[in-house]
């Protein structure tokens, strides 16, 4: 470790973007630590002398969000309130070379995949045997879990596979390791994240492993929650189902990014999927688990879609009535396929387009939300806000979905999980009383 004057070197991570930055973070803050490094994510206190900027290069508001976050910074270091600013993430390693010559204060730039390097500048060494540790940003009750690098996917939309290179499977035996360790720690939820998780496997066993896994996953004794994100339509392993209908520990939770129901937009996206194969795939899903939670994203605004697109995807919404949706403006991401077209849908159409897809949810949603008054569901509690205990049923992830409003007159112990009665229900929460 560098030797300092007065002081020991304190780290600050900032993450920003997406939960598997997250992850890179804390594996960064693992190594770090294991090499005596005093190291926090997201500090407050202000009282460390280095910055890592976790930085995100997903589409525009993410991209600027991150270059925001730099400048900010660095105004700390020009006030002698820093030593030293580092930046690594999937903005940097897209844009690295353009962004070292504007922004020449920072002190080092890194790609994606260097943490070996971004440790150098510590003088710390990369530990091979901290495989899967980490040191959790999230609360210890949840954790999300990495199981893939990069994507093989070719959207014509996305930029990820340019920032995050091709898929990359962890070994069964790794991740189950991982899990163990996640819930020594005390996680007793862990959300599978890839940028693609049907996916999985192909590279190094040659064949579709996900539902491998997730049974090897859910032997791991102490887990009580397993939670899928990124499961892309075309091609998609029903086995998958069949696992989650068989283990009671894996939610009945899909999250299935869509992004759009038109034909004409979807072909153009190179998505590899019809509306009607999407609706067929649903249909099978629902046939096998009919309480499933299905969560969909969606993108307002590609290039040349029409009113009749839109209307078309909103048609779709109502027909099947996804749990959850989330919904991005089209962002004109250089060197994707889609960048030689056109943008030709101003940004203020944009939004109208998402607001009036979301606001066709916003009522589903309501629906679906009245239908569990009355009901009792098991809750894993969270965290206490203003008097009230937040928690969430299997058929909800951290952040993006609904979150149950708790009343209770005892002490609830935050990552326990309580039988809770529905008592009233919003667009997006509900309301509850703990059953004894």
């Amino acid at each position: 470790m560098k030797a300092r004057s007065l002081k020991q070197d304190k780290v600050n991570i900032i993450t920003l973007g997406c939960s598997k930055n997250m992850v890179d973070s804390e594996v960064l803050s693992g190594q770090l630590k294991a090499n005596e490094i005093d190291v926090v994510h997201e500090n407050k206190k202000l009282d460390h002398n280095i910055v890592v900027i976790n930085t995100c290069g997903f589409i525009d508001k993410a991209k600027e969000e991150s270059i925001n976050t730099i400048f900010n910074q660095l105004e700390l270091k020009r006030r002698g309130k820093l030593d030293k600013v580092y930046v690594t993430g999937c903005l940097s390693e897209r844009y690295r070379e353009e962004l070292a010559k504007e922004i020449a204060e920072v002190d080092a730039w890194f790609g994606t995949m260097e943490l070996a390097l971004i440790l150098k500048q510590f003088d710390a060494d990369y530990k091979k045997e901290l495989l899967g540790e980490r040191l959790l940003s999230t609360p210890k009750h949840y954790a999300y879990m990495k199981i893939s690098e990069g994507c093989n996917r070719t959207c014509s939309f996305c930029a990820i596979p340019l920032m995050r290179g091709q898929h990359i499977s962890k070994p069964i035996e790794q991740l189950v390791a991982e899990a163990e360790s996640l819930v020594q720690k005390g996680v007793k939820e862990i959300m599978l994240i890839a940028q693609e998780l049907t996916y999985y496997g192909l590279d190094i066993y040659k064949k579709r492993e996900l539902p491998k896994l997730l049974h090897a996953l859910a032997d791991v004794k102490g887990l009580e929650w397993i939670r899928m994100h990124y499961a892309y339509p075309s091609k998609f392993p029903v086995e998958i189902i069949d696992v989650m209908k068989e283990r009671e520990n894996i939610c009945n939770y899909l999250d299935m990014p869509l992004q759009h129901a038109s034909d004409n937009v979807l072909k153009a996206m190179r998505r590899n999927i019809t509306k009607n194969e999407m609706s067929e795939l649903i249909h099978s899903i629902k046939n096998k688990i009919p309480n499933i939670c299905l969560r969909t994203t969606l993108i307002a605004g590609y290039p040349n879609e029409t009113e009749k697109d839109v209307e078309e995807l909103k048609e779709f919404l109502k027909e099947h009535r996804f749990d959850r949706v989330g919904i991005f403006t089209y962002s004109h991401e250089e060197n994707t396929g889609a960048y030689k077209e056109e943008d030709n849908i101003p940004q203020e159409e944009k939004e109208a387009r998402a607001q009036e897809i979301m606001e066709v949810q916003q009522e589903i949603s309501y629906e679906k939300n009245q239908e569990k008054i009355g009901k009792t569901f098991k809750v894993l509690i969270d965290k206490k806000e203003a008097g009230r205990y937040i928690g969430r049923t299997e058929f909800d992830s951290v952040e993006v979905d609904n979150e149950v409003v708790i009343h209770s007159n005892k002490k609830l112990p935050i990552g326990d999980f309580v039988q809770v009665k529905i008592t009233k229900a919003y667009d997006y929460d509900i309301e509850g009383e703990v059953i004894e």
